[in-house]
């Protein structure tokens, strides 16, 4: 081999070795980052995929967020709405006593005293104008809320966002206790006096009217709620797929680039090993012309 040969040679072992590096570096930057792409142009398309995908999943968690609000408002609605059935069946109970013909004035009286109590705590949870509920003043902060909003009003329901895209959403119907039979129990007159008393002749079918509404919006809300726990669960389901997509694109297969890093290794030092070897051939060849 002459001087032009070897230092060809030479060099094609050193561009071998750069590429080498280069790669082994590659494999190191992987492994450490734990991405497979290292800057867009190594995947473009993938970048874009999963960009979108990440856009998606944002979307995704702020829906299921969403999701469990409507379950927390849907759940405390129905909390409140059992708990007004109980006190509505205690009403329909004592409007049934009162119906006993040997009950005395004082024995009406202490019945109509626990009515009253009762149909303020009704009034007071579920709130409303003097034009929806009479009395003096409006209840303009009842205790039937949750995050701010009346539970048991009128208006559009409440619009709730199920997914990633505007058009996944579901209304859940306002339920209304200010109109219907359990308005007419909780009504009063311009001087504050409740309109219906444990001894009215309409008092039980009043009461039992209230109770049939108050299943009846329970119902709907159930529903409702079961609807909403079959949404998140899927929300659930899609949120992991997307991760797994993104993962799929981003992240580095240490496997594969640990094989990578051992199969550079070694051509590194065999490449280092051959230079080497490559430089100490003119020193043989000039040591044998002096010989």
């Amino acid at each position: 081999m002459n001087a032009t040969s070897a230092s060809n040679a030479a060099l094609n072992m050193v561009r071998g070795l750069d590429r080498t590096q280069e790669m082994l570096g590659r494999s190191l930057s992987r492994l450490s980052s734990g991405n497979r792409i290292l800057a867009p142009s190594a995947d473009p398309t993938g970048v874009a995929s999963a960009e979108k995908m990440e856009s998606q999943t944002r979307r995704n968690h702020a829906a299921t967020v969403n999701v469990q609000n409507a379950i927390s408002h849907v759940q405390a609605a129905d909390g409140m709405l059992a708990s007004l059935a109980s006190a509505v069946g205690r009403l329909t109970e004592l409007a049934t006593r009162a119906l006993d013909p040997n009950l005395n004035d004082g024995d009406r009286a202490l019945y109509q005293q626990e009515f009253s109590i009762l149909q303020d705590q009704l009034r007071d949870t579920v709130g409303g104008t003097t034009a929806e509920i009479g009395g003096t003043a409006d209840i303009t902060q009842p205790i039937g809320r949750f995050n701010g909003r009346d539970l048991f009003g009128g208006g559009a329901g409440v619009q709730v966002n199920l997914g990633v895209f505007a058009d996944q959403s579901l209304k859940i119907d306002a339920t209304n206790l200010r109109a219907g039979a359990f308005a007419s129990l909780i009504a009063q007159d311009a001087s504050g006096k409740f309109l219906l008393s444990v001894d009215d002749a309409n008092a039980v079918s009043t009461t039992s009217n209230a109770l049939e509404q108050l299943g009846n919006h329970r119902a709907t809300l159930g529903s409702f709620q079961g609807r909403l726990g079959l949404v998140a669960q899927t929300l659930i389901v899609e949120g992991e797929n997307l991760g797994s997509a993104i993962s799929r694109i981003r992240d580095a297969d240490v496997a594969a680039e640990t094989t990578e890093l051992t199969k550079y290794n070694l051509l590194s030092e065999t490449g280092g090993a051959m230079i080497t070897q490559a430089n100490q051939s003119p020193n043989s060849v000039l040591q044998l012309l002096q010989a």
